[in-house]
């Protein structure tokens, strides 16, 4: 069968990977001049590893992608404990709270002894237990108030939900949260060298299997032609394939596909909700966070999400002695920070960085600003109702996009599984 994989991602790479042991005849199309998607990298002058788009690492339970990748033959991967932590204000004083454990949680200075063994109680429930249907009939802040009690709610999880997901925080269901305890774990992965070293051999490896990758080479758009599909292929020759996946974002798939499916699919499809990402890279001769790799930024006043200290949890002589931060948020399209110029971004996040780190020196740091487009779903009712299936209503078309990766959080351990899932099909 010759079968057309749209997206050069994890999903769509390990897709490849999985067809071409049953013999078909893959071609793989990615507009982008690299594999990998936000997990693609970058080097620098002096750097002797990538570096990603966005921060990533692996848990140690990522089995999908940990597997994969010794079945492909990468077995080159670091593993480490470095230091979370979350930014909260107490008695008008910038701390970093640490709470990756349960000795943490019982040191935690803002609650009561009876409210931390409470949450303790329901965070070990939640660790053990299976997916329930009930953590789809109640949102988290619904289900965490009753459990946890709402001072809980409002100190430990409130503004992780409110600087994820913005106006939409209090309709996302349970059954996220209950995925993120799930499965968290304290060691984390990160292959040597960098993600793209990783993308680089799976490519390799593809390309020995016969696989035909093309890079920077746009699909404008797929029509159906009689049982088969016809890809209109920016600056080339249209292509005919017995069937086609799908591992683009589903508002893209729209454009490009639309015209395959029915309107009541499509309108389907369309009804789901997304924000899209800003992240931005300093570059800098001393870490901004002393010893933590990741830190929830809890404070109220402070807009930023997450900030992420890459080079505390990998060595900064691989990136010529420069320290490397991530900083990064989900924002509606309309959000303000789409609009600035760089150095107007920049300037934002160099602010808000410095109420975590009064005594920072920004003056000779750079930075580079990135954006992601659909990067987080709003994982409500509505979305679950909704979201798209491995197959479509149109025969041999399929999707394994990473809307599909509910209830987790997205990723590219999940995304190999759907690859690997996907494939299953034919």
């Amino acid at each position: 069968m010759r079968i057309a994989i749209l997206g050069g991602g994890f999903a769509g790479l390990s897709a490849a990977h999985y067809l071409q042991k049953k013999n078909h005849d893959i071609t793989l199309f990615e507009r982008d001049t690299h594999l990998g998607g936000l997990a693609g990298g970058f080097k620098k002058e002096g750097w002797d590893w990538y570096l990603e788009k966005t921060y990533h690492h692996w848990f140690s339970n990522d089995y999908d992608i940990l597997n994969f990748a010794k079945e492909v033959g990468f077995t080159d991967i670091l593993f480490d404990e470095p230091l979370t932590s979350s930014f909260y204000s107490v008695q008008n004083k910038a701390s970093f709270i640490p709470l990756d454990t349960p000795f943490d949680l019982l040191r935690f200075p803002l609650l009561s002894l009876p409210v931390k063994i409470r949450v303790g109680l329901v965070l070990a429930f939640l660790k053990v237990s299976p997916f329930f249907t009930a953590y789809e009939r109640q949102t988290a802040e619904e289900m965490l108030e009753k459990s946890m009690g709402k001072r809980a709610w409002d100190v430990l999880w409130s503004q992780l939900f409110r600087k994820k997901f913005g106006k939409y925080a209090g309709n996302i269901l349970m059954s996220f949260f209950w995925s993120r305890i799930k499965k968290r774990t304290k060691r984390l992965g990160y292959p040597r060298g960098g993600y793209q070293t990783f993308l680089n051999h799976i490519e390799s490896v593809l390309s020995k299997n016969k696989v035909e990758v093309k890079t920077s080479t746009p699909v404008e758009s797929v029509e159906q032609s009689g049982k088969r599909f016809k890809l209109n292929i920016i600056n080339s020759k249209a292509q005919i394939f017995d069937a086609v996946v799908s591992t683009l974002p589903t508002p893209i798939l729209i454009k490009v596909a639309g015209q395959v499916f029915s309107q009541k699919y499509m309108t389907r499809l369309s009804s789901l909700k997304y924000l899209h990402a800003i992240n931005v890279i300093f570059r800098t001769t001393e870490p901004v966070l002393k010893n933590i790799y990741w830190l929830n930024v809890i404070e109220k006043t402070n807009p930023i999400m997450v900030a992420v200290q890459h080079t505390n949890f990998i060595n900064s002589s691989h990136y010529h002695n420069e320290h490397i931060l991530y900083v990064g948020n989900y924002l509606e399209g309309s959000h303000e920070l789409f609009k600035m110029r760089e150095d107007e971004i920049g300037d934002h996040y160099k602010k808000n960085l410095h109420t975590i780190n009064p005594s920072f020196d920004f003056s000779r740091s750079q930075f580079s600003v990135g954006r992601g487009a659909f990067a987080q779903p709003i994982f409500d009712k509505e979305f679950v109702k909704n979201k798209p299936d491995f197959e479509t209503p149109v025969k041999n078309f399929y999707i394994a996009n990473l809307d599909m990766t509910y209830p987790h959080d997205r990723g590219t351990n999940y995304a190999v599984a759907l690859g690997r899932k996907v494939s299953g099909f034919f």
